[in-house]
């Protein structure tokens, strides 16, 4: 194999399949990306048996052919070299790297021995746009649990029906719901996917473009179809959880606040909060007003917000960094919130319910 790449183009499609590279394996071939020039392509991927991502790569090639290479090194390698055209030749398992006056000779590892993507049945798909799936991700990937504790909480679930995609997250604090209306019709679906994968795929696409980004469910895998990139996921197994169960329209109070005036208030209070406390920060809703209130061993902090307030005074205290999610999530200029009394959640929603944020309440000492 030999082949010629410009620099930018080439550091660009390494990153991308970086993504999916293992870090911690007993396996040495999950360390490596592999590189395939054939058939006028170059295609460059990595797989770590839970998540795979190939993606095409602009350059010329001399010689057909393809290696493994361990992922950091050659990265590192790419990056470190001065600007300009970048050659891969290929002599049995050595592979030559040169740019200018520079040349390297590693070792690389046969191809065969590289996993390459399963081979699955994809007649089950949706069609979304790059900006779309980008935001919705952004919406709803903060509820993901960050443990194993529960696999299901570290998945999201992607629910179709009809021309409508309802996305959901959860970690056993809080639930994010996002739903998004869809081009077209499309047959029932529900699948859960991992977190880390939803994550990845937010990163790699531009996420301000129209462009079509094609989702195919099959009863193990997800792919994702975008540009000149392909992902592919392990689903997490399982049925999720009834949160329709979870969720009520009923309510005793409901606030409406400006959004940046509640965020910047409650920002505010997270300077007095150490990473581990679990202070609460307190809400005491009147008639026309929020009294915003922090005591951490730090300091304390007290605020007034004008707000808009139908039903009871209530006082509820919850985690600062929940709301704080919630509202950077959110776009609109005010929000409505919706709650019970002190010991049930919140509920931050739209008219439309195309967001719901559920939050649990934190007790907190009067």
């Amino acid at each position: 194999m030999k082949v010629i790449f410009n620099k930018t183009d080439l550091i660009d499609a390494t990153n991308i399949v970086l993504k999916a590279v293992s870090s911690k394996t007993t396996m040495p071939i999950l360390t490596c990306i592999l590189i395939e020039a054939a058939n006028e392509e170059i295609k460059m991927t990595g797989n770590d048996l839970e998540l795979a991502i190939e993606t095409k790569v602009s350059g010329i090639i001399s010689e057909e052919g393809s290696i493994a290479v361990d992922a950091k090194l050659f990265s590192d390698i790419i990056r470190k070299l001065p600007e300009g055209n970048i050659t891969i030749a290929q002599v049995g398992e050595v592979i030559n790297i040169s740019c200018e006056k520079s040349n390297f000779n590693i070792q690389g590892k046969n191809a065969e021995d590289f996993t390459r993507f399963p081979s699955i049945e994809t007649n089950e798909y949706i069609c979304i746009s790059e900006f779309t799936l980008k935001d919705v991700v952004r919406q709803t990937i903060f509820s993901v649990a960050q443990n194993d504790n529960n696999k299901l909480m570290t998945g999201e679930l992607f629910e179709i029906e009809g021309d409508n995609l309802k996305v959901v997250s959860l970690d056993g604090h809080r639930i994010s719901i996002r739903n998004i209306k869809l081009r077209e019709n499309y047959k029932q679906k529900k699948v859960i996917i991992p977190g880390k994968t939803l994550l990845e795929i937010s990163r790699i696409i531009p996420g301000d473009s129209e462009k079509d980004v094609y989702i195919f469910f099959s009863d193990n895998y997800v792919v994702f179809e975008f540009g000149n990139t392909v992902v592919l996921s392990r689903l997490i197994e399982g049925e999720y959880f009834k949160i329709d169960k979870m969720l009520s329209s009923d309510y005793e109070v409901k606030m409406t606040v400006n959004k940046k005036d509640f965020l910047e208030s409650i920002d505010r209070s997270l300077l007095l909060v150490r990473e581990s406390d679990k202070k609460p920060i307190v809400m005491n809703i009147s008639d026309e007003k929020l009294d915003v209130s922090m005591n951490t061993v730090i300091g304390t902090l007290k605020e007034e917000i004008e707000i808009k307030k139908e039903g009871k005074d209530l006082k509820i205290g919850f985690n600062p960094r929940f709301l704080s999610d919630a509202l950077r999530a959110i776009d609109d200029e005010e929000v409505d919130i919706y709650m019970v009394n002190a010991k049930s959640p919140c509920f931050i929603r739209d008219n439309d319910n195309s967001y719901i944020y559920f939050i649990l309440p934190i007790s907190f000492i009067a």
